[in-house]
């Protein structure tokens, strides 16, 4: 039992890591070091688990290494071929112990076997690539991945693949057009290094960058506009700052949202949300009550000085429309 519970929570992490590695920019040593996981547990958990004369004592027996798995597993597949998981995890373990030529070929007979799962389609196309010379998608790996994208037309890993074979083959106006559509379904910094990829690409086809993606403006949460008080206008400097602060009410001093402007035009109206946190894991909108105060800063800094101006704190709550005034009237002492 131990040993399943193990080997469950392993390939559990290391399958979403082999979905999610196509679109990664890391290391061809992190692909294989998930490839090595998975094929280990999985040849374990099919031998183990994963057939019914499994549960026959006197068949069951842990395999203490991995060319004892793959073994097993060959040889469970002798007596019953007609299995297209067997044969693509026999595949993961073979690739797990470098030997991508077999691996391949085990790919091939899973493949023949369950010709149209999208999934198998792009792990047999880039096995065969990891099996070629130069590592590139042949005739018959293109072929796949174009199975793959007519069953599921959105594979991220078959694009991604599919857009490295045409860029193998010279083509990257069309490398492009088959990645592009990717930038709508990934996360933003997956989008990052993709349309660097995309980019790139173009460039190579002799055509023009992306438009740089339009930055969402976070949402206004405070409106607080800031007023001086008359006797106190004399003792701005040329070069004082003023900074527009919420915490959180009751809580730690670190700001939640803040916002330096210059201390000129009064009365003058400062808008805080999300993107002006300075921590990410602590956002305006996540607080909700908050304190908000107004400073003149004679440094330039947010820390409260001797001699700065400023407002007293005021409770408010951060949410879309919310406005308030604040007036600086005293000086800090």
């Amino acid at each position: 039992m131990t040993l399943f519970v193990f080997a469950a929570a392993v390939i559990v992490v290391s399958v979403l890591g082999l979905v999610l590695r196509p679109l990664w920019r890391g290391s061809r040593g992190l692909a294989m070091g998930m490839i090595t996981s998975i094929g280990m547990v999985a040849a374990l958990l099919y031998l183990l688990v994963g057939t019914p004369r499994a549960l026959d004592p006197a068949q069951r027996h842990a395999p203490e290494t991995l060319a004892d798995a793959i073994g097993q597993l060959e040889t469970e597949l002798q007596r019953n071929p007609n299995q297209p998981e067997g044969w693509r995890l026999l595949a993961r373990s073979q690739a797990a112990q470098g030997r991508m030529a077999q691996a391949r070929d085990a790919y091939a007979t899973a493949v023949k076997l369950a010709p149209d799962e999208p999934d198998l389609l792009a792990e047999a196309a880039e096995a065969r690539a990891l099996a070629n010379e130069g590592r590139r998608f042949d005739a018959d790996a293109v072929a796949l991945l174009h199975h793959a994208l007519e069953i599921q037309p959105m594979h991220q890993r078959a694009r991604w693949f599919l857009g490295i074979a045409q860029r193998q083959a010279k083509q990257p106006a069309e490398a492009a057009k088959t990645w592009e559509p990717l930038l709508g379904i990934v996360d933003a910094s997956t989008a990052s290094s993709l349309r660097e990829q995309i980019n790139a690409a173009r460039t190579e086809a002799g055509l023009a960058p992306l438009p740089a993606p339009a930055v969402e403006k976070a949402p206004t949460l405070l409106r607080v506009t800031v007023e001086l008080a008359p006797e106190l206008q004399k003792q701005l400097g040329e070069n004082d700052a003023l900074f527009v602060i919420a915490r959180q009410a009751g809580g730690p001093p670190m700001p939640v949202a803040v916002k330096r402007v210059p201390a000129s035009g009064f009365p003058l109206t400062v808008e805080l949300g999300d993107g002006d946190s300075p921590m990410p894991t602590m956002k305006l909108s996540q607080i909700g009550a908050v304190e908000i105060l107004a400073r003149v800063s004679r440094q330039g800094t947010a820390n409260r000085a001797t001699g700065d101006l400023e407002s007293a704190t005021q409770p408010a709550k951060a949410q879309a429309g919310a406005a308030y005034t604040l007036r600086v009237d005293r000086v800090a002492q």
